[in-house]
């Protein structure tokens, strides 16, 4: 259960000051910010979560965790670009059926009601 972690799965830090405040109600203050706060999600499988930081026009109805079937290794933020749209460059490592991968996107987000949400990603060609 995620109140019971002590180190927070983006790494930055005790689960409880870091994303666990996100995940409890507490409004994420930035996209990056957000962005781990996701990254969290994903490894703690908050579907809840995801889905109401997912802006509502790319949103899906919902989430498989099962089909996927990853295991989530880790988080690196290449890059933060506070504006409106913000953008977040990083790379987060899983595994699926024991083989490695990298995962390398630069979202944008949007700022809404008081709110971050994820609206997009792509995937840069490295």
């Amino acid at each position: 259960m995620a109140t019971e972690l002590t180190a927070c799965p983006c790494g930055g830090g005790d689960y409880a000051n870091c994303c666990g405040r996100y995940h409890n109600g507490a409004p994420a203050p930035d996209a990056e910010s957000l962005m781990r706060s996701r990254y969290s999600a994903y490894v703690l499988e908050l579907e809840a979560y995801l889905l109401a930081t997912w802006h509502p026009d790319t949103r899906p109805a919902r989430l498989d965790f099962e089909a996927d079937g990853m295991k989530w290794l880790g988080l690196e933020v290449k890059k933060h670009k506070p504006a409106d749209p913000a953008t977040v460059e990083f790379v987060a490592r899983y595994k699926v059926k024991g083989r490695a991968h990298r995962l390398h996107e630069v979202s944008r987000f949007v700022h809404k009601e008081g709110q971050w949400f994820y609206l997009d990603g792509k995937f840069p060609n490295n």
